[in-house]
């Protein structure tokens, strides 16, 4: 916690100086850039002891939207000031149109990441990351994937070399192998990044987005995995109560699989989670197969744990409302206005910014 209060005291006390634009972006990335002060807290969790880790992650994420939102409120005052100092030197010809104000928007899929990260960072859960290109050890074999499986085929994985040692990740459980064999168990992680397949309509991409989670410790069963995904779940949602059912199924990382459905119901037109008698099939899961342990060189008469991927551009769709995944990838200024986020509108709650 000292770091924490270190980190907001410092910065609190920057933002009472005189700061131009420059310097205060310069402070936003050095507080949440990939390798910012805030950034590298989230990735600590996972090194935090059980009774501390959700006390922790609870502070770090109600520091992190308070100093987010005294910046952005200090880049509005800026350009307050800014604006001022040039009515008063300038002189301006009243007759000319207005010029129109443009502002970015935080898109639908980084919101999403902000969401999911915050929400498994509450129970005890951290952020690791890994490249885009892999190699095809950390991507199927040590995924106990076989050579004969049709994932490792051309038409599946986009391969960047003839001998097939290069490829793009084809989801990002290679961060689980590359995490696992430079650490020690228990690991708790997700692992939220881009990934690559050859597929693309209404649904699919040839680049999407996924999350994956790791649950490895002593005792772990199939309870643990509901207990998670239905928390997560509502949480997500923002329901008190959901309908969840596993269907058996089969990944060669996972034994026993399922595939997770939820429950829903249309109503005026809108998909409404939690309610009605359809199922829609939102994520794939189960506990982790001895094999892939072995592959790391964690003892699996010791340890043993649960795994899930989770479609990132999917759950942007379910909950807000975009029907083709496409359009995340158009760069449709008009399409990401609607659907995208406002970065200087205060935080309605601890995970999000209202639109």
């Amino acid at each position: 916690m000292s770091d924490l209060k270190k980190i907001k005291e410092e910065t609190l006390s920057k933002l009472r100086s005189k700061l131009d634009l420059s310097q205060i972006n310069e402070l936003k990335s050095d507080l949440f850039g990939k390798n910012g002060k805030i950034t590298n807290q989230f990735k600590k969790i996972g090194s935090i002891s059980d009774s501390e880790k959700k006390k922790y992650a609870s502070e770090l994420n109600i520091i992190k939207d308070e100093l987010q939102t005294l910046i952005n409120l200090k880049i509005s005052e800026i350009e307050i000031l800014e604006v001022n100092e040039k009515l008063q030197k300038e002189k301006i010809d009243v007759t000319l149109p207005e010029r129109p104000i443009i502002r970015g928007k935080i898109h639908p899929v980084s919101q999403t990441i902000d969401e999911i990260s915050s929400i498994f960072s509450e129970i005890g859960f951290s952020v690791e990351e890994g490249p885009d290109v892999e190699n095809e050890y950390n991507n199927f074999t040590a995924l106990n994937t076989p050579d004969y499986h049709p994932a490792r085929d051309m038409h599946d994985t986009f391969y960047l070399d003839e001998k097939k040692q290069k490829l793009l990740r084809t989801h990002t459980s290679p961060v689980q192998i590359r995490t696992m064999i430079k650490g020690k168990p228990p690991f708790k992680i997700i692992a939220p990044g881009r990934t690559y397949r050859s597929d693309s309509d209404q649904t699919h991409a040839p680049m999407f987005h996924q999350v994956e989670g790791l649950h490895i410790d002593k005792d772990i069963n199939m309870g643990h995995l509901k207990g998670c995904l239905n928390y997560f779940i509502k949480e997500f949602f923002e329901v008190d109560k959901i309908k969840m059912r596993f269907r058996p199924s089969h990944f060669p990382f996972t034994e026993p699989s399922a595939e997770v459905d939820i429950g829903y119901k249309i109503k005026d037109g809108k998909i409404v989670i939690g309610e009605g008698d359809q199922w829609l099939e939102i994520l794939g899961c189960g506990m982790v197969h001895p094999n892939v342990l072995k592959n790391v060189n964690v003892d699996s008469d010791k340890f043993q744990g649960y795994a899930f991927g989770i479609g990132i551009d999917r759950l942007a769709m379910l909950k807000y409302g975009i029907n083709d995944l496409r359009a995340f990838f158009e760069c449709d200024y008009r399409w990401l206005n609607h659907f995208g986020f406002d970065p200087l509108d205060v935080p309605t709650n601890y995970r999000g910014l209202s639109r």
